[in-house]
């Protein structure tokens, strides 16, 4: 794959998120938090598993099968994690400034990656023009933080750019697990972790009222239950393949605005609402990382 199409895939990734986290919060909200992960989770172990079965004999599918580092294989830990943050954040900040802080997150921690070369990225270093472009897309986040949909608690900022970090740090964990294992596998152990987590904690914590949520769960609409799990894997597995081929920056960003500006179709679609500062600041954010491609592009001919 070349660049153009590993930056179109990160695109797609982020719209298909959008569409995951709707149809996720929609079966929460019909259920539990607790059961929208059980159920996606087993949906999608169970999508992996017959990709598995019936594409044993292909070395794509199968992957290397090479011994990796003990703590990939805890990846699927983080999923947890993750939701229960993003929860609490939207809930005391409003949807925008959980999604800017979340934003602001994945971009640090992705350049932490970059800079370091930690977990077996690629190092990569900053001159002017990225960090003038990087600016620009910092920018972009603050924009999107200023927008007024909220109150603001700096504790659950700090919570959502969390939240943030923990994403880039699960995308690259896996991808990283991926060189070992192959795509395929390394998200079939991520949903592996994922599951077993969400199962201790919910039915430990919440028994109750994961049993009358996974009750519920009969009556209601097919496609509802079953879109969350399905989308999911095709973004652990597309964000597998990419995210140790190009700057971890370039990912969160793109992944970033793309669900961004994605969320804002169907926001203005399907619910009759627009943020003009969200699309702002996706725009910027695109600009930035423009820069940072055409800095790339100088420096490497």
């Amino acid at each position: 794959m070349n660049l153009a199409l590993y930056l179109f895939l990160d695109v797609l990734t982020g719209m298909v998120i959008s569409i995951m986290v709707v149809a996720n919060t929609l079966y929460g909200q019909a259920t539990t938090m607790g059961v929208s992960l059980i159920v996606n989770h087993t949906i999608g172990l169970t999508v992996l598993t017959l990709i598995l079965l019936l594409g044993r004999n292909k070395p794509a599918i199968r992957g290397p099968r090479m011994k990796a580092p003990w703590y990939l294989y805890f990846n699927g830990l983080f999923g947890l994690a993750i939701l229960n943050l993003n929860y609490y954040t939207v809930i005391n900040t409003g949807a925008s400034l959980a999604m800017a802080s979340t934003v602001f997150g994945q971009s640090i921690c992705s350049l932490v990656f970059d800079l370091t070369g930690w977990m077996g990225m690629q190092k990569r270093s900053l001159n002017k023009v990225k960090a003038v472009s990087l600016t620009v897309s910092l920018v972009g986040i603050l924009i999107m933080a200023a927008s007024g949909d909220g109150t603001f608690a700096l504790l659950f900022i700090l919570l959502g750019i969390l939240a943030g970090a923990l994403t880039m740090t699960q995308m690259v964990l896996n991808s990283t697990l991926a060189i070992y294992k192959g795509a395929i596998r390394a998200s079939h152990q991520n949903f592996i972790g994922g599951l077993v987590a969400g199962l201790v904690f919910y039915f430990l914590l919440q028994g109750e009222q994961t049993l009358g949520g996974l009750a519920t769960t009969a009556g209601l609409p097919f496609l509802l239950v079953f879109s969350g799990g399905t989308l999911a894997v095709f973004v652990v597995v597309s964000t597998s393949y990419v995210i140790v081929k190009i700057p971890a920056v370039y990912s969160a960003l793109l992944l970033s605005s793309s669900q961004i500006l994605m969320s804002l179709a169907i926001d203005t679609v399907f619910f009759d609402s627009f943020s003009l500062p969200l699309l702002l600041g996706s725009l910027l954010m695109l600009l930035g990382m423009g820069g940072n491609l055409f800095a790339d592009k100088k420096a490497n001919p």
